[in-house]
């Protein structure tokens, strides 16, 4: 499917090849309200993480009227956007990969994120949210650098992605 560049229009198509191996995350839920006439609109915003701690990872963010109903849409979602995870290297070459491959950069909104070789056994020196998308992406070492509003979570999370997929770019 990667090989080919062939688009994921189904969820299902991903539950047969990852399915049993998949663990999702709920990264976080918020409220968002919409201005009416009538007073506000409140809607639930859900951003989940999907991966299978092996080189696959992906991110769905759905917004509904109901917390549930804005998971699962989430998490459909996610599944639709996993994207296959290049790892890599620090020194020597023995056992498996543990690092990205090189240094790669992402940007989404304000917020610019940059992940960084390291030495096995360093661990994930990063901030809680890009850890657990780390992690699930297969990495076991690697340093990040995070400039901009990393508070808004959103886009923290967003930033994660490029880089992570942009390592088959190399």
């Amino acid at each position: 499917i990667y090989l080919f560049s062939l688009p994921i229009k189904e969820a299902e198509i991903i539950d047969f090849f990852l399915g049993s191996k998949l663990k999702d995350e709920v990264l976080k839920i918020m409220p968002v309200q919409k201005q009416t006439r009538a007073g506000q609109r409140t809607r639930f915003k859900a951003f989940v993480a999907i991966g299978d701690f092996d080189g696959h990872i992906g991110l769905g963010v759905k917004c509904s009227k109901e917390v549930a109903t804005a998971i699962r849409g989430a998490i459909t979602l996610a599944k639709l956007s996993v994207i296959p995870v290049r790892r890599g290297y620090w020194g020597n070459k023995i056992g498996t990969p543990h690092t990205v491959p090189c240094k790669v950069t992402g940007k989404c909104g304000s917020v610019l994120v940059r992940l960084v070789p390291a030495p096995r056994g360093t661990g994930l020196v990063s901030a809680p949210v890009p850890k657990k998308l780390l992690s699930m992406a297969g990495f076991e070492d690697c340093y990040t650098c995070a400039t901009g509003q990393t508070a808004t979570l959103g886009n923290f999370a967003k930033a994660r992605s490029p880089p992570i997929s942009a390592t088959y770019a190399y």
